[in-house]
């Protein structure tokens, strides 16, 4: 997969990063994960069905879809789910390659807007070094009514932030969060770096969901006024 030229990002006075998938190369784990306990529960499901229809949403979404189609999961599941994807990435969580460097050099405002909840968001970002990037600037699922794709994370993250969202910038990797950030009036540029689209055309979702590039090195995410 070639990547494409991305334009300097001091045109913005705020860049959101995603988590999983953009910041640490979680998605393929983390959906391996939800699969395997959603098997154990006799529902039957790939993981290219995971992840077209959880790629990016969150544990509430995935009870929402279950429980409107009359197969509802236990109040347990949450907590199992859980436990499994920090054993996992105990195990094989990194963060995605350049990320920290590109941060390094970030001269422009930044956050993180994530799907997944407070404590394995900070989780992941220990884990792989990245915290001290984003301390008091993670922003969840959890602190709004309506997660991804509605725009309500990202437009309390910008608000948050003291910034326009017309000015803000999202980096994001799934469907759900390029369609959040475009309802929210931000400019959104899709990555497909992580390793959950090793095999699948991320580009083209992205696109059809609405990002305004989309790239596949984060490397490329230039940070020169040039």
């Amino acid at each position: 997969m070639s990547s494409v030229l991305v334009p300097p990002t001091t045109a913005y006075d705020l860049i959101v990063f995603d988590c999983d998938g953009v910041l640490v190369d979680s998605e393929a784990l983390s959906c391996g994960c939800l699969l395997d306990l959603l098997r154990r529960r006799r529902i039957d499901i790939d993981l290219e069905d995971v992840f077209d229809r959880f790629l990016g949403r969150s544990v509430a979404a995935v009870m929402d879809h279950y429980r409107a189609i009359g197969l509802a999961l236990s109040d347990e599941f949450p907590a199992e789910l859980r436990a499994l994807v920090r054993k996992s990435f105990e195990i094989s969580l990194h963060a995605v390659e350049d990320v920290e460097s590109v941060l390094n050099d970030l001269d422009t405002n930044s956050c993180v807007a994530s799907s997944s909840d407070l404590e394995r968001v900070n989780f992941s970002l220990q884990l792989t070094g990245l915290l001290p990037f984003f301390a008091g600037r993670v922003f969840t699922a959890q602190m709004v009514q309506h997660g991804k794709p509605a725009p309500d994370l990202f437009l309390y993250a910008a608000e948050q932030m003291s910034a326009d969202p017309g000015r803000t910038l999202v980096v994001e990797d799934s469907v759900s969060g390029v369609q959040a950030g475009k309802a929210a009036g931000m400019t959104v540029w899709g990555f497909v770096g992580g390793s959950h689209y090793a095999s699948r055309n991320g580009r083209a979702l992205l696109l059809a969901a609405g990002a305004d590039r989309v790239f596949d090195r984060m490397a490329d995410l230039r940070l020169s006024k040039a």
